[in-house]
């Protein structure tokens, strides 16, 4: 089927002709993994939704906006992939699925998440950037397994103090937000291996060498005047990265001076706001 026709025919909401842009779904797949990415697709077919032994679903790239109440039935799903839709809401019926680790959300329409996402007790992997938040979602601090979360490319100002329950977080990735400052719960929690701040407003690092765990930090594409110190094991990724802690410290130190001159003299104003 041409793009031009399947352009039509999804416009089109009626069950038979969103089952036309899937095709045949009357067998399960041998590896119970079922790709309905880049189908154009503005409704889920209930077909899609008869495969209980099915473990991952691909639904990215096409104009979905809603699921079916069906979707609940998937009991065994550990793979849910919804990037690059129109969800302004997440379904109800995507936190019915008690088996889901590996959850992708991003680049939609989302602000908010429900309280019942809490119930995703197996939830691993979170993927939820470029999306319209500017608030952290809070239910996000009561998803005890988390390991991986990507926030990057919101409106996001602050991370609150409840992020550190999350014991078994590793990762984080806040790249393109609006962080002032360097978020303070995340010096509490030594275990992380990976913090991304990239291309925020951050201008003063503070030290992460007591974070044992860590391995990676990517600090770039701020109006910092120092990197963070770090141990000895750790990459950093962004200005004086490669410098020995004490000279980029000295350099920090006069950029510093230089930038809150020049920050007091051109725009005195906006001193709260930087």
């Amino acid at each position: 089927m041409g793009n031009a026709m399947r352009g039509v025919v999804a416009f089109i909401p009626s069950e038979r002709c969103q089952r036309f842009l899937v095709g045949d779904l009357k067998e399960m797949p041998l590896d119970r993994t079922l790709d309905l990415s880049s189908r154009q697709l503005r409704r889920l077919p209930v077909a899609a939704c008869v495969f209980d032994e099915l473990v991952k679903l691909y639904l990215s790239d096409n104009n979905l906006s809603s699921l079916p109440a069906e979707l609940q039935g998937l009991k065994k799903l550990q793979l849910l992939a919804l990037d690059f839709n129109c969800f302004e809401e997440l379904p109800e019926a995507v936190c019915r699925l008690p088996q889901l680790s590996i959850l992708y959300l991003g680049n939609n329409k989302l602000y908010s998440l429900p309280r019942e996402l809490r119930e995703l007790k197996e939830l691993n992997t979170l993927w939820l950037e470029t999306n319209c938040f500017t608030v952290f979602p809070q239910v996000v601090c009561e998803l005890p397994n988390l390991k991986t979360l990507h926030l990057g490319y919101n409106q996001i100002e602050s991370l609150p103090t409840e992020l550190r329950r999350l014991e078994e977080l590793r990762s984080i990735w806040l790249a393109g937000n609006q962080l002032a400052a360097f978020p303070p719960v995340l010096l509490e929690m030594h275990f992380l291996a990976v913090i991304d701040v990239d291309r925020n407003k951050i201008r003063y690092f503070p030290g992460l060498s007591h974070m044992q765990g860590l391995k990676l930090v990517i600090y770039d594409h701020n109006p910092c005047v120092n990197a963070p110190v770090v141990g000895e094991e750790v990459r950093r990724v962004g200005r004086w990265a490669d410098c020995p802690d004490e000279v980029q410290e000295d350099d920090g130190s006069n950029a510093a001076s230089e930038t809150a001159a020049e920050v007091t003299e051109v725009h005195p104003e906006d001193q709260h706001s930087i």
